[in-house]
């Protein structure tokens, strides 16, 4: 029975999270509207050639509202600076701004979510000639984010081993610092490729974070547990106006600062491996793109119709729907795996 009161707790946070995304979201489609904030369809594949196939996919979805991310993790820190006031006025006993569990999720959400935001307006604007942020800058801009997560987590918390399930934690040293980088800059990446259809991107999300909510709370990790709900709550409320057709979309503002904060929650409970086997979906649509660039840069040809994965099975006429819930079951399969995995070795979080 001590657990009730906890997962009430998690239940509640992660239900109010989902009512002011919700809530927030006829405010902001005003807004999108006003200030023309509307998806712009890529003209050239990765690869710098036309992207002909993927504008005959989706030319139905140039002029829907995008930039959604920000009334995503707008309404999750809302919802954390309430707490803050009801727990300074004696409403609740505690409130979510913890410095050992929030502090860092919730700074690399924020910070990753404005460069990406950013980067959506530059695309919509066509400013500086290009679709966004140009790939270097951004890639850069990300990575220094990265950087600064890994000097807190090897520096002033100490970490510097990983965990393996039934094998214990080993020691990597001053190794742990580009590790932090790859995963953190992998897993926002890979989020963003993957969010490609309606729907998509966000249920593998909700997926991954109840995982990595389920681990948080066996740890101990109560106010991270907390957040990976408000993390779902509001992806939620997303995916309630992102199902087919969509009303708007999350963009990279969302994609690529829920993924960053995934990696980072992952490495907070020192769970890389679970979250290899969690993001199964996502670094299998993250190959599909690499396998396809370099196989026409040294083989001038390609693997698959178009990428990434999910726009292969598109193009041979597979209906976005039925992409969709077909990745879903898959990432749900992982997803069990990976919590089973993980709970059975646990090793120590932060």
């Amino acid at each position: 029975m001590t657990h009730v009161p906890n997962l009430i707790a998690i239940f509640g946070w992660t239900t109010l999270a989902f009512l002011i995304t919700l809530s927030l979201t006829p405010i902001y489609l005003r807004l999108a509207e006003k200030f023309k904030l509307r998806k712009q369809i890529r003209d050239v594949s990765m690869d710098g050639k036309e992207a002909t196939f993927f504008r005959e996919l989706h030319a139905k979805k140039i002029g829907t509202p995008t930039m959604g991310g920000v009334v995503m993790w707008g309404s999750i820190l809302i919802v954390v600076i309430l707490s803050r006031v009801l727990s300074l006025s004696g409403f609740i006993p505690k409130s979510l701004l913890s410095r050992g569990e929030v502090y860092l999720p919730l700074f690399t959400l924020i910070a990753v979510g404005i460069l990406g935001a950013v980067d959506d307006y530059f695309n919509i604007k066509n400013i500086g000639g290009g679709k966004g942020i140009k790939a270097r800058p951004k890639f850069l801009l990300l990575t220094l984010f990265a950087i600064l997560g890994a000097f807190w987590f090897y520096y002033k918390l100490g970490i510097s081993s990983i965990h393996i399930p039934r094998l214990g934690d080993f020691e990597i040293g001053i190794w742990y610092i580009p590790l932090f980088i790859l995963v953190i800059v992998s897993t926002a990446n890979a989020v963003n490729i993957t969010d490609g259809l309606d729907g998509l991107a966000g249920g593998l999300l909700i997926l991954a974070f109840m995982a990595f909510g389920a681990i948080a709370y066996a740890k101990g990790l109560m106010i991270l547990a907390i957040f990976c709900g408000l993390m779902i709550g509001s992806i939620l409320a997303f995916l309630w106006n992102n199902v087919p057709p969509a009303l708007f979309y999350m963009g990279d503002t969302g994609s690529l600062a829920y993924g960053a904060t995934l990696g980072v929650i992952a490495m907070m409970t020192n769970s890389l491996v679970v979250l290899l086997i969690v993001g199964f979906v996502f670094i299998i649509e993250t190959l599909s793109v690499i396998i396809q660039l370099l196989s026409k840069k040294f083989f001038k040809r390609k693997v698959f119709l178009i990428a990434p994965l999910h726009h292969h099975f598109e193009k041979k006429g597979w209906g976005e729907a039925k992409i969709t819930m077909r990745f879903w079951i898959i990432g749900a399969m992982f997803a069990v795996i990976g919590t089973i995995i993980g709970l059975i070795g646990m090793g120590n979080g932060i």
